[in-house]
């Protein structure tokens, strides 16, 4: 069996470690296995495959930015790398993340079509059938169920600072993507499954895949984070994000911070030094780490994992606290909500402060070790990477048959 990946990127973010994960598991059971990627620098795979330039990723990026035409630029690049799509024969052809200019989504889906192969696309947001946007959550916007016009988010990622060609797009959208024989689509969260079942997506046959995390690296860890940051008698309230913006929550933790006791604390990861000058006296900021063994030490030195996010999937940050140990407190945002049980953590409203800082001294009240079993033991069941691929890799297997 010789499968082929598309994503936007290769072995760096959380859908290129999705990727490659899957990769080297194909490759550790025989298969052969490629990845074709858009962005950056290929990591941990041996058979990249680079689609374009930087040259032509920034000028699909300037033509979104003017024609809102995200996923018709890479014209020459795509049919440049549909050849060797052709050349190399998959068996199976799994998309991720397949905006991001780098790809021409007519001429792939064409030849999708033409080569007549099972497909498998895993959506990590909704991107695939909304005329613009990734999240509508945050604006409160249905538009997309019935057809996309005068888009609200038009300024959001993917950014259009001059027109709006939400409609044509979602109009074009539903058509390349309709069609074709053998796809099955897979989320990773219940929710997401639900919205693709109302899309212009939803005859095709869907099928929930959760993420997964390496339980090798992120599990209970001692360090000395407690001692270095001089919070060895603290109650750590932890935050962690790739980006922290309105979407993420961070004005949440600045509101709880100045609601907190003399012994409380809230530490964030993954901040700008930017966005760590501006910080309130409560907040201890550390910037982005790729260090993944020092995040595990911070997920077991924390109490309480906080994530106030207002737009999300389902987050592995969530997964990666658990794994460790600590508690998740979430709002009721998405796929966020999936993975917590009641003796894990919350669930609160979404935006509701003073509701996060109940359930913030229910878990202190209870000891983080009420919770940590618990948490380890449900992220080890359902949320190890490795059988998460090779849950992957079934599906492949079935769909060849």
């Amino acid at each position: 069996m010789k499968v082929l990946q598309i994503n936007t990127v290769c072995g760096i973010g959380s859908t290129g470690r999705i990727v490659t994960d899957i990769h080297n598991t194909l490759i550790k059971l025989g298969y052969d296995s490629y990845i074709a990627y858009g962005r950056g620098i290929a990591k941990n795979c041996n058979n990249a495959i680079n689609i374009g330039s930087k040259f032509d990723v920034y000028k699909h990026a300037l033509q979104t930015r003017i024609l809102d035409i995200h996923g018709f630029g890479s014209r020459k690049v795509t049919q440049g790398f549909v050849k060797k799509v052709e050349k190399l024969n998959p068996d199976i052809i799994h998309l991720h993340n397949i905006h991001g200019y780098y790809i021409n989504i007519e001429i792939l889906f064409d030849c999708l079509k033409k080569l007549n192969k099972p497909v498998i696309w895993t959506l990590h947001d909704c991107w695939a059938f909304t005329g613009h946007c990734a999240y509508f959550d945050y604006v409160g916007c249905n538009k997309w169920k019935t057809g996309c016009y005068n888009c609200p988010q038009k300024r959001s990622y993917p950014s259009s600072i001059l027109f709006d060609n939400s409609k044509k797009n979602y109009n074009k959208k539903k058509e390349i993507f309709s069609g074709l024989k053998n796809m099955t689509i897979v989320t990773p969260s219940n929710w997401l499954a639900e919205l693709v079942r109302v899309s212009f997506l939803g005859d095709y046959n869907i099928k929930v895949i959760n993420n997964g995390i390496d339980v090798e690296i992120f599990n209970p860890t001692e360090s000395e984070f407690r001692k270095n940051y001089n919070l060895e008698n603290k109650f750590i309230i932890l935050g962690v994000a790739n980006i922290w913006d309105k979407r993420k929550g961070i004005k949440y933790f600045f509101e709880l911070s100045s609601k907190l006791q003399s012994d409380e604390v809230i530490v964030l990861v993954g901040l700008t030094k930017k966005q760590k000058k501006e910080l309130p006296s409560k907040i201890i900021g550390i910037c982005r780490t790729n260090n993944v063994k020092e995040l595990a030490e911070i997920y077991t030195a924390a109490d309480v994992f906080v994530n106030p996010t207002l737009e999300d999937n389902f987050p592995t940050t969530n997964l990666e606290s658990l794994a460790c140990g600590t508690p998740v407190i979430t709002f009721s945002t998405g796929g966020s909500v999936e993975c917590i049980e009641q003796d894990t953590g919350f669930v609160v409203s979404k935006g509701k402060t003073d509701e996060l800082l109940c359930k913030i001294k229910k878990i202190r009240e209870k000891g983080k070790e009420f919770y940590s079993k618990n948490a380890v033991v449900r992220a080890n069941k359902l949320y190890n990477k490795e059988d998460r691929c090779r849950e992957y890799i079934e599906l492949y297997v079935n769909n060849l048959h």
